[in-house]
């Protein structure tokens, strides 16, 4: 426990005062940011800045020529005040008085110290990094020596500390209950969206940039003897563009053929939203032999409540059909559901005018069930009738060993 001071003892509400140290900390570890008060020339100036908490020691991030790492020099250093807050939610109560917001907050005060070892700056700086995300430090460039030269670190010791929060539901008054006006606490909290590579970048999103999900909803890597599955990302915008050219590969597509590969990116980034929601989860196919990129398939209609998935939104290059990737992309997926996922079902839709996709889907063992009439919508805007196909789990395994049979052939078709 951090003992109290009377600089940290509440004059008001201290029902939701703590010194816990490990909510402290929890509550600093989770925070990106913080505001940093301190005085300069007699006034207050409070600035934004990085943080990261090692041990006992709370480190503040600047350049060289910022104004507190200015006035931290010397041995005197500087009295600071520091603060972070989590809006946890937004309390609606039946009276505008009693409105309120859950947060959990931590105020910490004392005296900063300009770090100047060498070694514990950059120490922090990887600390720093490593917050952003865990394995970033070995997954990026380290400073120079000259950007280590302009970066500055406060250390501020963690002695003097507060932790202030507010949970729980509406607290209105007993003559309030009775008035016609909603109320109740709307949840907030920080979400990554999906990651934007820079230009340029052709490396993968980074697997500590995704989000922990279901296993269900986990593009994991799956190869084979033809094909490799990995996880979409818009890094493959322009080989996915050169690949699926072909105004045949879109014909019976829900959507316009992309006219470049900006338009190929923007085509992904739905995919990766549609995912980022949980209701896709889209792979990249790739050669095995050549390590082309040759089109893109996907999990949707996720439910691991029923145990079913359907599997969808495939388009495969024209030189690359009838060439065994498709038929051995579909096997690996149905080994994923069926073999590790644990899925009892797994469904196929096309459009009805899609006659070859039909036997392709016939040709893996699934049973057609019936069609589902208007649909979905076409690119033109026409609604299409749509087929449904359907495999259990009682027949994968007939399913499997025709499927394997089928890619031993010399020749096999896709």
């Amino acid at each position: 426990m951090y003992p109290r001071t009377e600089r940290t003892t509440a004059t008001r509400m201290r029902d939701r005062m703590s010194y816990d140290e490990a909510a402290a900390h929890a509550v600093l570890d989770e925070t990106y940011h913080c505001a940093l008060g301190f005085i300069v020339d007699g006034e207050p100036r409070v600035l934004p800045t990085l943080h990261v908490r090692v041990g006992d020691t709370l480190y503040l991030h600047g350049s060289t020529g910022s104004r507190p790492l200015l006035a931290a020099r010397g041995d005197a250093g500087l009295p600071v005040c520091v603060a972070v807050t989590l809006l946890d939610g937004l309390v609606y109560a039946r009276s505008q008085f009693n409105h309120s917001a859950n947060y959990r907050s931590v105020v910490a005060q004392g005296t900063a110290h300009l770090v100047t070892d060498e070694r514990e700056k950059a120490e922090v700086l990887t600390a720093l990094v490593e917050k952003v995300g865990a394995g970033r430090s070995a997954d990026s460039r380290p400073p120079s020596r000259r950007e280590l030269a302009e970066t500055a670190m406060l250390a501020l010791p963690l002695r003097e500390v507060s932790v202030r929060a507010r949970t729980g539901g509406v607290k209105d008054d007993p003559a309030d209950l009775d008035l016609p006006y909603w109320a109740g606490v709307v949840p907030l909290r920080l979400t990554a969206g999906v990651p934007e590579p820079d230009a340029g970048v052709i490396a993968p999103v980074p697997a500590y940039l995704r989000p922990t999900r279901s296993p269900w909803l986990e593009p994991v890597v799956m190869r084979g003897e033809h094909v490799a599955l990995e996880p979409l990302d818009l890094s493959h915008a322009d080989e996915l563009f050169t690949a699926t050219a072909d105004p045949e590969v879109w014909r019976h597509l829900g959507g316009p053929q992309p006219v470049d590969a900006a338009e190929m990116g923007q085509v992904i980034a739905a995919y990766l939203a549609a995912h980022q929601r949980g209701e896709r989860v889209p792979w990249v196919q790739r050669c095995a032999a050549t390590g082309a990129v040759v089109g893109t398939t996907s999990f949707y209609e996720v439910d691991p409540d029923r145990r079913s998935v359907a599997i969808g939104y495939t388009w495969l290059g024209r030189p690359w059909w009838r060439s065994g990737i498709n038929t051995e992309a579909k096997l690996l997926l149905l080994t994923r559901a069926f073999e590790e996922l644990g899925a009892v079902r797994v469904v196929w839709h096309t459009d009805i005018r899609n006659e070859r996709s039909q036997r392709a889907i016939e040709r893996l063992g699934a049973t057609r069930e019936g069609v589902l009439r208007m649909h979905r919508q076409r690119a033109d805007g026409s609604w299409r009738d749509t087929v449904q196909y359907v495999m259990t789990v009682d027949e994968w395994p007939n399913a499997q060993v025709s499927l394997r049979e089928r890619l031993r052939r010399p020749a096999a078709v896709a």
